[in-house]
């Protein structure tokens, strides 16, 4: 109770955790909010610009909001593409849209999106990608993978690490310096080439979401190491406590002193380093599929999206497409900033005045 206190008088870090919180929820409900499904493609659109929304007709009336349909043609004297807005008919934008049948949630069906147009209308908030895919759901979609699948590798290398270092820093001695050279070991696994190695191995029959989850999970296995070694360090100093010595008294065995008595006074560390590793987990997923070696088209993530920003005439002329890494950049700015104020909160002589 005492850190939710502390944690509300920070308003920055107040504005971080909202700022999470819409990111999540946008995602939870991306079947609502985006107006189109995920494997929703219209080739004509390919590189088509965000759609321009009117309340004002041409004559000057106020009307609902509307859009008009982009049509696509060729320019002989640039060589280019270009889209021009086909405005002999108007496509009227509206709430609780009814679209395709899909599951929400995958507990019951519904057919309505929370805003869209007539079944001819087109409209794309942030444009299309180079297949005419709408860029604003695959953003809903794709963020389920990029701001979700680091808490699987947090599942699995934090409780390996707790109870390694706590193990290791406990019992000391031929037991301690065994453990931590296994753990300098693993530390010394260059992550990077075998993240290729693992890519190239793979089996070609996964989809890329079980791709992915499955490298994670082997790195998971590797990067519990530098966890377990500062955890380590931390025991070897609760251990000599009146409190750890009392029980050993009182006839508690090792794992229970361990696990009851030692342990949960690591917890401030492990809070810290939770919320400032899942940052680290959501660039790692970002910069694999930017490198081609996680998620695969045509499954979104944010890194893969961001991946057709690339070159420098998208990045001139098709801007909306640097829309993944700008989210990428909230999200890791987020993490960071609460991630450090519960540093502060927790720590105190870590804050540097």
């Amino acid at each position: 109770m005492d850190l939710i206190k502390k944690f509300k008088k920070d308003k920055i870090s107040i504005i971080a955790f909202f700022v999470l919180i819409i990111l999540y929820l946008g995602i939870f409900l991306a079947s609502f909010l985006s107006p189109y499904e995920k494997n929703y493609s219209n080739r004509s659109l390919s590189y088509a610009p965000p759609s321009k929304i009117y309340t004002i007709t041409p004559e000057g009336k106020l009307s609902r909001p509307y859009t008009y349909n982009l049509i696509r043609s060729f320019n002989p004297h640039t060589l280019g593409v270009e889209f021009r807005e086909d405005r002999s008919q108007r496509h009227y934008i509206y709430l609780f849209n009814k679209g395709f049948e899909y599951r929400l949630f995958g507990l019951f069906k519904t057919s309505r999106h929370l805003f869209g147009t007539d079944k001819q209308g087109e409209l794309h908030l942030l444009g299309c990608d180079i297949n005419g895919r709408d860029n604003f759901s695959r953003l809903l979609y794709g963020g389920r993978i990029s701001l979700t699948i680091g808490f699987l590798a947090l599942l699995i290398s934090f409780p390996i690490g707790l109870i390694y270092g706590g193990i290791s820093g406990y019992f000391g001695g031929i037991t301690d310096n065994v453990l931590m050279r296994v753990a300098e070991a693993v530390m010394s696994v260059p992550t990077f080439y075998l993240l290729i190695i693992l890519a190239a191995i793979l089996p070609s029959g996964m989809t890329s979401a079980q791709r992915f989850a499955l490298i994670t999970v082997i790195l998971a296995f590797i990067g519990w190491a530098g966890f377990a070694r500062v955890v380590r360090g931390m025991v070897l100093s609760i251990k000599n406590e009146d409190y750890v010595k009392a029980a050993k008294s009182m006839g508690q065995t090792d794992f229970k002193i361990i696990t009851k008595h030692i342990l949960p006074q690591t917890s401030s560390y492990v809070i810290i380093a939770i919320a400032l590793s899942v940052p680290s987990f959501i660039l790692a997923e970002s910069g694999l599929s930017f490198l081609g070696l996680g998620i695969q088209q045509p499954d979104a993530s944010w890194g893969n999206m961001l991946k057709e920003a690339q070159e420098f005439a998208n990045i001139m002329y098709r801007p909306w497409l640097l829309t993944p890494g700008f989210l990428i950049f909230i999200a890791v700015l987020s993490y960071n900033v609460i991630g450090d104020t519960i540093r502060d909160i927790l720590d105190p002589k870590s804050k540097v005045n």
